[in-house]
């Protein structure tokens, strides 16, 4: 299969200059081997969604010379494709109802293993659903961060993949999508590299397709904490988009076109001296 990348924020705040930067990264990535790069706008967290950021992210991203290839998916609209999912999971007799409070799993290192549901069910309330997690160690290379393992019961357990609230988790909802969409790297930003082992697990439980991983060095505040939406970190200005522009090429290690005068201009200049294995250059950087 071509190369198939993809951008999937989450409506949770204004683009950032860490969120640019994944973008720029992912981006790259796809055009350098010739592929296709999508975007996904991981919209099925209602609690945690700002109102308009959705629209404002997709708006943003043409600004900066980011045009995806392919029409937006929305996840809030592939509720039945997790439902189909979670069927399967459940047919086959890896999931659970779960009614264990917080002060349970917090007595158990806040890490549920059992595979079961040790509390009792209560039938005034939903459940949630959680996985079982093997007695298994998930391996793989990360094409930025180099191999990687993860005891899955022993550092993660049995976790949610639905919610009492009947939301599905990130975890299930990335790995499906992936899947329908062919996604074959998966460039995003390295705080997502402890839920990479869970996927995996989820894909050979689904019987899906793992892609390659590449996993980016994160965008510090000035503080040394990662740049993120629900820190309110400072959003980049789409109107005046080549100040930000530059800032994430030089995060990913990429000397910038001063006499670039668009956008476009700009990524395509990045694009001719552009080596994905010249990201190993990269390392966390703080933004002003």
């Amino acid at each position: 299969m071509s190369y198939r990348g993809r951008f999937a924020p989450s409506p949770t705040g204004l683009l950032h200059a860490g969120s640019l930067a994944a973008a720029v990264g992912s981006w790259l990535c796809a055009r350098h081997a010739g592929g296709r790069w999508l975007v996904r706008m991981e919209d099925i967290d209602p609690p945690r969604e700002v109102p308009g950021s959705a629209e404002a992210i997709l708006a943003a991203l043409p600004a900066f010379g980011l045009v995806a290839d392919e029409p937006v998916i929305y996840q809030s609209s592939r509720i039945a494709a997790y439902d189909a999912a979670f069927e399967q999971l459940r047919r086959d007799g890896w999931v659970f109802p779960c009614w264990c409070s917080r002060s349970e799993l917090a007595a158990a290192s806040g890490i549920h293993r059992d595979g079961r549901c040790v509390a009792s069910p209560d039938p005034q309330r939903s459940p949630a659903w959680r996985i079982r997690m093997p007695d298994e160690t998930i391996t793989f290379v990360d094409a930025l961060q180099g191999p990687q393992q993860q005891a899955l019961r022993e550092c993660v357990g049995d976790f949610v993949i639905r919610r009492v609230e009947g939301f599905y988790s990130y975890q299930l909802a990335c790995v499906v999508d992936d899947a329908w969409q062919g996604i074959t790297q998966v460039v995003r930003g390295s705080d997502l590299l402890d839920s990479t082992p869970r996927q995996i697990w989820l894909q050979r439980c689904l019987g899906l397709p793992t892609p390659r991983y590449l996993h980016l060095p994160l965008v510090l505040d000035s503080q040394g904490r990662k740049l993120s939406k629900s820190e309110r970190a400072r959003e980049v200005d789409p109107s005046d988009p080549m100040p930000s522009l530059h800032r994430a090429l030089a995060f990913l290690g990429i000397t910038s076109d001063e006499t670039a005068v668009h956008p476009s201009e700009l990524l395509e200049a990045a694009l001719m001296q552009f080596d994905p294995h010249h990201l190993t250059q990269c390392s966390d950087h703080r933004a002003a």
